[in-house]
């Protein structure tokens, strides 16, 4: 790592072998597949809150709400607002539910709901999501460390991908449970470290960051009026529900955590945790994006080199400088808000505590992958390779199985990294394709637990006409002009939203129909 001094390389590498050896340790006890996936349900319950806060508190919150806030507001804070309710439903009836099936797969019971559709459906939703959110979250870790490094961005995800790798392919989900409760300290001190050199670094100190973000309206929550085409406090609150509904009900990173704990009360207690952590730590990363917005506001020469590199990355390599020049002088702070916190670490944190910032930066991103990774391996296990392939499988086959598909998912997910260099915002990528992936797995889900009445012929049919509209909404906007009328009016945040009601609301209307013909022959 060209650019840091011995001290800060030395943290980081320190800080990465610690990982590993956490791996190492745990695998000591990983002999089967029951340990690898559930720990054998000896996780205590404050352990797997904290590691639940640790995955929802990604380097897309670490990079991309500063970038966010600094290039707009804090809007998308009411995310964090919706999850007390969200988390309120889960604990009620999302855990019970769970724990009493006893099936360490999500998806499992949807295949005795509706038939094997159901199940491929979900899996593939599921896949598709963690891949988006893995991508995501590489590329977070490579934005950063590029500007501290001046490494590539492709080598970068490499390196750090085949860390996460090796620990949580050794460790299972026990290794990746502890590192999470460590990363969760860690990246919360590097939180509070950054907010507090912004500060000292501020002439006029926070008096001076408030005056300027009011004047910028930089603490604004949005529009608070029935508003649903631009992102409004509404279409957020809507979409951080759904979301979250989904995080806690159907993914399977916290699913397979509920199986962890030692019983429904302390799976229910370590959802609770989270809430109460993250929000507040949410909001510390959007004062960090306000405080670092009113920074660069008072010496504006700072952003020239980040808006330089911004245009060059978005032209051609044969652009000539007044290319560059005239795209540079048109960049607006949310063109290139993801790189500020990047650039503010290079130019003013002193030697040493760069090594800890960027350890709490790359605790942000491992938590998430490790979790993302297992989890993933293991839908794949049980809901595709047992089920189709070799349902006799011993288990050290399937522990086998779950090594090498760990891997597997680990690569993709580097894949999809490097797939998103160049985005404009991490965390409207992320939202999007998360928005896009989940809804139809929501949608599905819902109408199994609520509506007993509704059979295979009813879900699938809400389903495809759920998958219509989530294309619709999702594409509409590449129709040609003449036919601007067809284009979805809504913001892409609600894709969740109207996806998820489509599939509940049309299976509910066609199981009324079914029951009311059922009456009329009887």
């Amino acid at each position: 790592m060209k650019g840091l001094p011995v001290v800060d390389l030395a943290i980081i590498f320190i800080y990465l072998v610690g990982m590993i050896l956490v791996g190492v340790y745990f695998s000591r006890k990983n002999k089967n597949s029951e340990q690898f996936t559930k720990a054998s349900g000896l996780i205590p319950g404050w352990a797997i809150g904290l590691s639940i806060y640790a995955t929802f508190l990604s380097s897309n919150t670490f990079l991309g709400v500063p970038g966010k806030a600094f290039g707009s507001n804090w809007n998308a804070f009411v995310f964090s607002i919706s999850m007390p309710l969200a988390a309120w439903i889960a604990s009620k009836y999302f855990v019970p539910f769970y724990r009493n099936t006893g099936e360490i797969s999500a998806y499992t019971h949807l295949e005795k709901r509706f038939g094997a559709w159901a199940r491929v459906y979900a899996v593939m939703c599921f896949l598709l999501t963690q891949l988006a959110r893995m991508g995501s979250i590489f590329f977070g870790i490579a934005l950063s460390l590029q500007a501290l490094t001046g490494y590539s961005m492709q080598m970068i995800m490499i390196v750090m991908g085949i860390c996460i790798i090796v620990y949580t392919v050794l460790g299972g989900i026990e290794a990746v449970i502890w590192t999470e409760v460590v990363q969760a300290v860690v990246k919360t001190f590097g939180a509070l470290l950054i907010l507090y050199l912004i500060i000292s670094n501020m002439p006029g100190g926070v008096s001076k960051i408030v005056e300027i973000g009011q004047l910028a309206n930089k603490f604004s929550l949005g529009s608070f009026k029935l508003d649903f085409v631009g992102s409004s406090f509404w279409v957020v609150l809507l979409y951080g529900f759904f979301i979250n509904l989904n995080n806690f009900g159907m993914d399977q990173n916290y699913i397979q955590r509920y199986h962890t704990a030692s019983s429904s009360k302390a799976a229910s207690k370590s959802i609770w945790l989270c809430v109460w952590l993250y929000i507040p730590a949410s909001l510390l990363f959007f004062i960090i994006g306000s405080c670092l917005y009113a920074y660069y506001e008072i010496n504006p020469d700072l952003v020239q080199s980040i808006k330089h590199q911004v245009a060059i990355e978005r032209l051609p390599l044969h652009a000539s400088a007044a290319e560059v020049l005239k795209v540079q002088n048109a960049l607006q702070p949310s063109d290139y808000g993801d790189k500020i916190m990047p650039h503010f670490m290079v130019t003013k944190i002193p030697i040493g505590l760069v090594g800890l910032i960027v350890s709490a930066i790359l605790s942000a991103a491992m938590s998430t992958i490790s979790s993302g990774m297992n989890a993933s391996a293991t839908v794949f296990s049980v809901d595709i390779y047992k089920r189709y392939f070799k349902p006799g499988i011993t288990d050290k086959q399937n522990l086998s199985l779950l090594h090498l598909a760990t891997i597997g998912f680990g690569l993709l997910g580097m894949i999809a990294g490097i797939a998103m260099i160049g985005v404009k915002s991490i965390l409207d990528v992320w939202w999007e394709l998360s928005g896009i992936f989940a809804a139809g797995m929501l949608g599905l889900f819902l109408l199994g637990i609520i509506s007993k009445q509704t059979k295979n012929h009813e879900a699938i049919t809400a389903t495809i006409i759920g998958i219509a509209v989530i294309i619709w909404m999702t594409f509409s906007s590449l129709l040609p002009p003449e036919y601007e009328a067809f284009r979805n009016p809504l913001h892409k945040n609600m894709i969740i939203v109207i996806g998820t009601l489509t599939i509940f609301l049309a299976g509910l209307f066609l199981t009324k129909i079914k029951n009311k013909k059922i009456n009329t022959a009887n």
